[in-house]
């Protein structure tokens, strides 16, 4: 009784059933009354006695009762021949979805569900589809950021295992300098584990942010004086422009820094010497702006639907002699970002014409509190 082939065979048996039991009785009532009223206007009263002393009137009682319980066995017949076909076009494609659904339990993601002609079950097969896909895509990224995460170790820890082979063989000696190159090393590696358990506590939603009422504008301009030295290392000019006025947001303000922090020194290193980077900080609407813009390589089209990806890297992008990054630092700065409910984009008008990246928070309003 719990199949749902058997429920709907019994549900259009019982429909039939019901049917005839209600036209039975409505029949019964109203019936007789018809034909005596039939026929007194005819002139014939209520009819002759016939054989075995029934009247003509009882005859036909009879022949009604007949009539009607042939027609219920036939409705319920053929009710029951509809739902056993209406059952089997409605759990054929049911059983192909399970089907799917369980390889996809078992790790094939690539197992197409026929679109039946039914709208409701097509679009089921659809979404059974689609849900196939994003698990593919998902299984697809996970392969990749193990082996990307097993490339990014791969560097230091050779480099830290050569060090302390050498040190060992006496082939090196064992100097502050040496210590230092392999301390180096450490520190890349801690900062790459760092890097990844903040990745994942953004993609998780657990990145636990203490918000507080913070004014963008002083904190957008010490982030980029922290890193004015590094621009007029490289010979850069960098702007800062704050607008006037009050530009609050509920935030926390060591990620918010975090991000302006990154975005900044993603700037500058793909800027040449001579060149430019510009920090701003606006309102727009019921949202603050922070915009980091520099005259430096720029991005293709097909580069910025990348860039936020874990590990992706600009193909033939200049490499500083101390770029460390670990090549997750745009996906984690649009995590925190959007942990803040606002969001993340990259904009270049193409290939040695700069980049602008642009953050997007939702204003504080008065009653926001921690």
């Amino acid at each position: 009784m719990k199949r749902l082939s058997v429920r709907l065979v019994l549900s259009h048996v019982f429909v039939a059933v019901l049917g005839a039991i209600a036209t039975y009785v409505v029949v019964r009532q109203l019936a007789p009354s018809l034909f005596d009223e039939s026929m007194r206007r005819m002139g014939m009263g209520m009819g002759r006695p016939g054989q075995g002393g029934t009247t003509l009137r009882d005859q036909f009682a009879e022949a009604v009762d007949r009539a009607l319980l042939v027609g219920a066995l036939v409705g319920a017949t053929a009710a029951a021949i509809f739902g056993v076909v209406a059952s089997y076009r409605l759990v054929r494609p049911l059983g192909r979805v399970r089907a799917a659904t369980r390889a996809m339990a078992r790790g094939h993601y690539d197992v197409p569900v026929p679109k039946p002609q039914e709208t409701e079950l097509a679009e089921l097969a659809e979404d059974v589809n689609t849900l196939g896909r994003g698990l593919a895509d998902a299984e697809a990224r996970r392969v990749r950021l193990l082996g990307e995460v097993g490339h990014e170790m791969r560097t230091p820890l050779t480099v830290i295992d050569g060090y302390v082979e050498a040190m060992i063989d006496g082939v090196m000696p064992t100097s502050p300098e040496q210590l230092g190159r392999v301390g180096e090393e450490v520190r890349r590696l801690r900062r790459l584990s760092e890097d990844l358990s903040t990745l994942s506590r953004a993609e998780e939603g657990r990145l636990a942010l203490i918000l507080s009422p913070v004014e963008l504008g002083p904190l957008v301009t010490a982030a980029a004086e922290r890193l004015r030295p590094q621009a007029e290392d490289a010979g850069l000019r960098l702007e800062v422009v704050s607008e006037p006025g009050s530009v609050q947001v509920l935030a926390d303000a060591d990620r918010l820094a975090q991000v302006v922090t990154n975005l900044l020194g993603n700037a500058i290193r793909a800027t040449d010497s001579g060149g430019e980077v510009r920090v701003s900080c606006r309102r727009a609407q019921d949202f603050a702006v922070v915009e980091v813009a520099d005259s430096g390589e720029g991005l293709d089209a097909a580069e910025l639907q990348h860039i936020f990806e874990r590990f992706y890297r600009v193909p033939g992008r200049r490499v500083g002699q101390h770029d460390s990054g670990s090549g997750i630092g745009l996906t984690i700065a649009r995590g925190i970002v959007r942990e803040h409910g606002g969001d993340l984009t990259g904009s270049s008008p193409g290939r040695d014409r700069g980049a602008t990246f642009t953050v997007r928070l939702p204003l504080a309003g008065p009653t926001d509190q921690p």
